[in-house]
């Protein structure tokens, strides 16, 4: 009789238990998934900003953003590269930009649940998806050629595969990483 006791309460304990944990689980799911959405609509706006601002006004002034602003004591970052300079700042995630026809490697898909996404990205459905990937959040925001600039610079670029860029074209995402 006391161990039929026992196993009872010990079952109660662990269905209770149980219970409280998959919320709290689910709770930080969507604190996480909250969380990248909130992340990458403050990197698009800031990257909207850099574009229609800091970077059309440099160019009425005569200045052209180029993938070498570091080597130019006058020159300005590419957006692509204000966004990744952005993400090499932060240690808390990952905050960087994977495209459909990437000029580089470092800005292709990580992983086959990433380029899923990004092909769902690409049928212009949804503007932001959230995943998860093996214990990280992915999260992803659709990145389009917002200036003819944007297009214009992917089509001149001497590593491009592709030359028939326009603006509003889908260009890739802005991606979060959380672990």
């Amino acid at each position: 009789m006391r161990r039929w006791a026992a196993f009872s309460t010990m079952s109660v304990v662990m269905i209770v238990g149980f219970a409280l944990v998959v919320p709290v689980g689910q709770a930080a799911d969507a604190a996480k998934e909250l969380a990248a959405k909130y992340i990458l609509a403050t990197a698009k706006a800031a990257r909207t900003v850099y574009v229609k601002g800091v970077v059309a006004d440099v160019s009425k002034g005569g200045l052209k953003p180029n993938e070498d602003w570091v080597k130019d004591d006058h020159g300005v970052m590419l957006p692509a590269q204000f966004v990744k300079e952005v993400g090499k700042e932060l240690k808390e995630f990952d905050l960087s930009l994977v495209g459909t026809d990437p000029l580089y490697a470092s800005n292709a898909a990580k992983s086959a649940k990433e380029k899923e996404m990004l092909a769902e990205l690409a049928k212009g459905k949804e503007k932001l998806i959230v995943a998860e990937d093996g214990g990280t959040t992915i999260g992803m925001a659709a990145d389009y050629a917002i200036v003819d600039s944007c297009a214009d610079c992917h089509n001149n670029h001497p590593k491009t595969t592709k030359k028939d860029w326009k603006k509003g074209d889908f260009m890739g995402a802005i991606i979060v990483r959380l672990k």
